[in-house]
C-alpha cells in the first residue's frame, strides 16, 4: 500500500513540475542567452569588440529578453513563440558574428571596456542562475520570464550607457546597483515558495 502511494506521489510530482516548470525549449533559450553573454565578453577581451559594438550588441539582447518576457507572461511557451525566440537569437547571434569580424576593434585594457566585460560577465551569471531556477523546478516560466524582464533592464542600461564608445565609472556603479537588485529579485524567486 505505501508502495502504491509512494509511485502515486512521484507521479503526481513529476506531472506538476511538467506543468509548471521550464521545459526543455525553456532551458534552451536560456542557455543561449548565457552562450551570447559569453561571446560578447570574448569579443571584448580580444579586442574583437569595442564597448560601443559590446553596447549596441546588448541592446540586442535586451530585445530577446523582451520577447521572452513577453512569452513567458502566460507560464508557457507555444512552438510559435520559441520559433520567434530563436530567430531573434539567431539574429543576435549572426551580428556578434559580424561585430567580432569587421573591422573595428577594441582595447581590452582600456577602462571602459574593462567595466563592460565585467557587465558581460555578471549578465552570464545572472542567467545561468536563472537556468539553474529552471533546470531545478525552482523557478516557473512566469517567475522566469519576470526576470527576463529585468535582463533586459540591465542590457539596456548597459547599451544606454556604452552609446558614446565609454563607459564611465558613475555609469557602472548605475548598472552595477540594477545588476545587485537583479540578482536579488532572482534569489528571491528561487527561493520562494510558488517556484
Amino acid at each position: 500500500m505505501k508502495q502504491v502511494s509512494l509511485i502515486a506521489l512521484a507521479i503526481t510530482t513529476l506531472v506538476a513540475s511538467s506543468a509548471w516548470g521550464a521545459t526543455p525549449a525553456d532551458q534552451e533559450v536560456t542557455q543561449r542567452n548565457i552562450n551570447q553573454q559569453d561571446r560578447i565578453e570574448q569579443g571584448l577581451q580580444s579586442g574583437q569588440l569595442s564597448t560601443h559594438e559590446a553596447g549596441k550588441l546588448e541592446r540586442d539582447e535586451s530585445r530577446v529578453n523582451r520577447l521572452e518576457a513577453h512569452d513567458l507572461k502566460d507560464g508557457k511557451l507555444t512552438g510559435r513563440e520559441t520559433a520567434q525566440i530563436n530567430a531573434a537569437q539567431n539574429r543576435t547571434s549572426r551580428q556578434i558574428d559580424r561585430q567580432k569580424h569587421d573591422s573595428q576593434v577594441g582595447n581590452p585594457g582600456s577602462a571602459s571596456s574593462e567595466r563592460m566585460q565585467h557587465d558581460v560577465q555578471r549578465d552570464a551569471n545572472q542567467q545561468s542562475r536563472i537556468k539553474a531556477g529552471e533546470a531545478s523546478g525552482a523557478l516557473s516560466n512566469r517567475e522566469s520570464g519576470a526576470l527576463e524582464r529585468g535582463q533586459a533592464r540591465t542590457d539596456r542600461r548597459e547599451f544606454n550607457a556604452a552609446r558614446n564608445g565609454r563607459i564611465g565609472a558613475g555609469e557602472q556603479r548605475g548598472i552595477q546597483r540594477a545588476q545587485t537588485r537583479q540578482s536579488h529579485r532572482v534569489f528571491r524567486r528561487k527561493h520562494n515558495a510558488a517556484g
